[in-house]
């Protein structure tokens, strides 16, 4: 199977990141290759070198948002799968060849997602309570992957699925687009609004990605200036009253805390 022809990681690079690099070698070094480009609207020579380095197609454009990078990151894709990689985190050998796999066996599938697992100061973060918690929804979302409701409902307890590790059907997906004025929540509100689509949501059960947790992330950043604490009160106020989005949001800013 020829992935190259149907799957694309499209890197999202942000200024001059000391783990774009690593995160290029974990996409080059897939056991079975998909395409790799990358998307930037901070140009610069350190990003431009390295994608001349790996050979991976070089785009760029205006910023504004991550929503907006995200947005014209895919629009730069032509096959018909695509991964948003964030240039923090790196993927393990074999992500590309069991995502895809999972989308061939499940032809209504919108969006595929893994397992994934957590790295801060150069070691792996053993599963915390929130991390075991996560996984549970993951796990539950899948037992009724092509119910609109029952994901709904998942989601409304908080967002388990991580971002580099959704695929997404770009051929099904009908014009999506992130949201571009939210800057912490543009995933979960994402979920919420592709769920609402005809289709499953499928999962693959294993840790095939790391989500990097260091202070110059943009997850680190919503935090430390609780732009990521209003975003999540607005967002549980999408499935609950406000009374129960609040009381859910105090477990919420106890969460957040493994992100610091």
């Amino acid at each position: 199977m020829n992935l190259k022809e149907i799957h694309t990681f499209v890197i999202c690079a942000y200024g001059n990141s000391s783990y774009l690099e690593e995160c290029m070698l974990s996409l080059v070094n897939q056991h079975n290759q998909s395409s790799i480009i990358l998307y930037t609207s901070t140009p610069s020579l350190q990003i431009e070198e390295l994608c001349k380095k790996y050979n991976i197609a070089y785009y760029h454009g205006s910023g504004g948002s991550i929503g907006k990078d995200w947005n014209n990151a895919l629009s730069c894709v032509k096959t018909r799968y695509a991964t948003i990689a964030h240039q923090d985190d790196y993927y393990e050998p074999q992500y590309s060849e069991l995502i895809i796999k999972k989308f061939q066996s499940n032809p209504d599938a919108l969006i595929a997602y893994s397992d994934y697992f957590e790295e801060k100061n150069g070691k792996k973060i053993e599963r915390t309570l929130n991390l075991k918690i996560k996984r549970l929804m993951l796990r539950t979302i899948n037992l009724f992957p092509k119910s609109k409701l029952w994901r709904t409902r998942v989601l409304a307890f908080g967002n388990a699925i991580c971002c580099p590790s959704v695929s997404y059907d770009l051929s099904v997906l009908n014009g999506f687009k992130f949201d571009e004025k939210l800057k912490g929540n543009l995933d979960w509100i994402a979920w919420y609004q592709i769920g609402k689509m005809k289709g499953s949501f499928v999962y693959v059960d294993k840790p095939l990605m790391c989500h990097r947790i260091h202070e110059e992330s943009e997850t680190s950043k919503t935090i430390s200036n609780n732009t990521r604490s209003q975003e999540d009160l607005e967002t549980l106020e999408i499935f609950w009253p406000k009374w129960i989005a609040k009381l859910l949001m105090k477990q919420y800013v106890k969460s957040q805390n493994s992100n610091k």
